[in-house]
């Protein structure tokens, strides 16, 4: 076979892979919005939960402080880990071989292993119970080695030629991190928090052990509460509201595409600045 016919093959099969996944997203999303759209009631949006609404909106409201907890532990800890692995470390150094060991076998336990030990870590021993906080911690730990990769790609993506530069008009390391290399990065780190948002929004496993089933707000981050994907999973498993579940995922494929959207937006404007 001829280095010509060999590329041409290559070619078709990238042709081919990317045609199923665009059409397998598609199928996906069409099928979703074809089940779910003619349930989307105002009684769904209700602010309470009952069994006459089966509102989704307590749910809604959770999923959003979730992520925002969630991110708020997990991103200061992933970037300031990937800086000083980039940027601190010593090249080869073992304890820098031990860190992203730990990283990648993290980035491989399942969720439910996670969901377990936030159950006995958040909920028992620290004795927070089901509780939105609890499971924020536990997510927090699930996305914290997909922050810190993608930070760290980043940051080893940013040309030396930069810190070289910002050395010689005589500024120190930090600043050098803080107004050179970490601005350059921004896209590749937003790429990372956009991934982590899919995770958080998406995880039902680990939070079923953390932060519960109860189908309401919660008065504060120590109370319990379920997120859109739980909320879905429990009224798919009940069967008796399988339509209300449908008119869920619509909501939650809204509110991804929507964060994703937001996430974009910002990072154009940043990079702009």
């Amino acid at each position: 076979m001829s280095q010509k016919t060999e590329s041409v093959l290559l070619r078709l099969l990238t042709y081919i892979a990317a045609i199923l996944t665009v059409a397998t997203l598609l199928f996906l999303i069409a099928y979703i919005l074809m089940k779910g759209i003619p349930y989307l009631k105002p009684s769904l949006f209700a602010l309470e939960y009952n069994t006459e609404n089966v509102s989704l909106m307590p749910a809604l409201i959770n999923t959003i402080v979730m992520v925002f907890l969630s991110l708020l532990v997990a991103v200061p800890m992933g970037v300031g880990s990937a800086i000083y692995l980039v940027e601190y470390a010593k090249k080869g150094s073992k304890l820098v071989e031990l860190i992203r060991l730990t990283t990648e076998t993290l980035s491989g336990i399942p969720s439910i292993i996670y969901g377990l030990f936030g159950y006995l870590l958040f909920v028992m021993q620290l004795g927070m119970g089901y509780s939105i906080l609890g499971g924020a911690l536990t997510i927090s730990i699930m996305i914290l080695p997909l922050i810190m990769r993608q930070t760290e790609e980043s940051l080893k993506a940013v040309p030396d030629l930069f810190r070289e530069g910002s050395f010689g008009l005589g500024a120190g390391k930090l600043r050098t991190i803080f107004a050179i290399v970490l601005p350059a990065s921004i896209p590749g780190i937003l790429a990372g928090v956009i991934l982590a948002i899919g995770r958080i929004v998406g995880e039902t496993a680990a939070l079923i052990y953390t932060s519960g089933t109860v189908a309401g707000i919660p008065a504060s981050v120590m109370g319990s509460g379920r997120t859109l994907a739980i909320h879905m999973y429990v009224l798919t498993n009940e069967g008796l509201y399988t339509n209300q579940a449908y008119a869920t995922a619509v909501v939650l494929l809204v509110v991804v595409l929507g964060i994703n959207a937001l996430s974009a937006f910002a990072a154009k404007k940043l990079v702009k600045v």
